[in-house]
């Protein structure tokens, strides 16, 4: 796990620092003697979560990050931001796009408090299920599609911090990582308008028989306590992406994510049953072992799946 913390009154220093945790970049101060930056960091190798701070008025330019970098403001507005013809503003609950991974982008930064995750882009082609050698999966558009998608993603974003990256303990668990990280992902995916969207060909669904499919059942009961994608599943069954994600709506009327998080939750299950009362054991780190790094939404799929909460199970005689 990384972390990092800043804070400082000499734009010079800012500016390296800024350059060395993001992109090389040029800042300028709108406002003279008040020049205080303070940001702290928390981070996994896929995913960061910055909560910056600057009391003053500060103009950027910065050259291409190689990350998706979203913004989430929570006081002060972000002015003139532009990228590729592209220019506009942001104020208090927006939550952005700052600029494709590839391109460079300028404006100014007023008196704001805000929050910056950036994440790797291969993380959008494993949630959307892209082969190896298909083009990478972008992001159209740098508002989200609804006020509704916004307010998901920057919810969870802060779980992400307050959660996962909060507590190293947690988010240096291989599993729960990748999980959080695809989470992410995928929430990005349902809030932007993106190329994700690819239908399956007429090979594709004759890809998409039973065998093929007791294949792909077969590796995710044998790889469920892992990190696993979308491709990694895909390639274990010899079928394409599209051909897989076909096969579980036509036969199972889900997806291959949803299956496993399904059996994930019955091991956990089994370890809330087999559980010895007075061990110490928690629902909180089973639910860890098994990728649920959200307590809560962990508790309502388990008592929507068993009819009783994870503690219920837990403490049973």
């Amino acid at each position: 796990m990384e972390s990092l913390t800043f804070d400082s009154r000499d734009l010079g220093v800012t500016e390296d620092f800024l350059s060395r945790a993001y992109a090389r970049m040029r800042i300028g101060s709108g406002t003279p003697g008040a020049n205080r930056a303070r940001i702290r960091r928390a981070g996994i190798p896929a995913v960061s979560v910055d909560d910056l701070a600057l009391d003053f008025e500060m103009s950027y330019s910065v050259t291409p990050l190689g990350r998706i970098c979203l913004c989430v403001v929570h006081e002060g507005t972000v002015r003139d931001h532009g990228y590729h013809g592209v220019e506009d503003e942001f104020g208090p609950g927006d939550v952005v796009l700052f600029a494709p991974p590839d391109l460079p982008y300028a404006g100014r930064i007023c008196n704001a408090r805000y929050t910056i995750t950036m994440l790797d882009p291969a993380l959008l082609g494993q949630v959307a299920g892209r082969e190896d050698g298909a083009p990478p999966v972008r992001l159209t558009g740098h508002r989200p599609q609804s006020a509704a998608a916004a307010r998901h993603l920057a919810r969870t974003i802060t779980h992400l911090r307050e959660g996962v990256l909060s507590d190293p303990e947690i988010a240096d668990q291989p599993l729960i990582a990748a999980t959080a990280a695809q989470y992410l992902a995928a929430s990005v995916l349902a809030a932007f308008p993106s190329t994700a969207l690819a239908e399956p060909t007429a090979a594709d669904r004759n890809d998409a028989h039973p065998v093929m499919l007791r294949r792909a059942l077969a590796f995710i009961d044998d790889h469920a306590d892992q990190p696993v994608t979308v491709a990694d599943i895909a390639a274990a069954a010899h079928v394409t992406v599209r051909a897989l994600q076909y096969a579980f709506r036509r036969h199972l009327d889900t997806t291959p994510l949803a299956h496993l998080r399904r059996v994930r939750l019955t091991h956990a299950h089994r370890d809330l049953v087999a559980a010895d009362r007075g061990g110490g054991t928690t629902v909180t780190e089973v639910a860890a072992r098994w990728g649920f790094h959200h307590p809560g939404r962990f508790a309502g799929l388990y008592r929507d799946t068993y009819r009783r909460s994870p503690h219920e199970t837990l403490s049973a005689d």
